[in-house]
């Protein structure tokens, strides 16, 4: 079974070992051809040191917490 892997902006660092994921995805609607964007907020494990406003990658891994089941591989760039 692959891991996932998606890449988002952290919006949220005010938990001690948490910090809160907004991953955006696009998609093409069926019939209007319009482009959607939807975004999707994670809660990930932050080991990495990763700060407020950072693009970061994220994958998938066991269970944290109650709502925690991700964690920070890579932080892509700094702000």
């Amino acid at each position: 079974m692959s891991v996932k892997k998606l890449r988002g902006r952290i919006v949220s660092d005010k938990m001690q070992k948490t910090v809160v994921v907004a991953v955006e995805v696009h998609k093409k609607h069926p019939i209007y051809s319009k482009i959607l964007r939807n975004t999707k907020r994670v809660k990930a494990r932050n080991e990495a040191g990763a700060k407020l406003n950072d693009s970061v990658l994220i994958q998938e891994c066991r269970p944290y917490g109650k709502d925690v089941s991700w964690i920070i591989t890579e932080v892509i760039k700094e702000k």
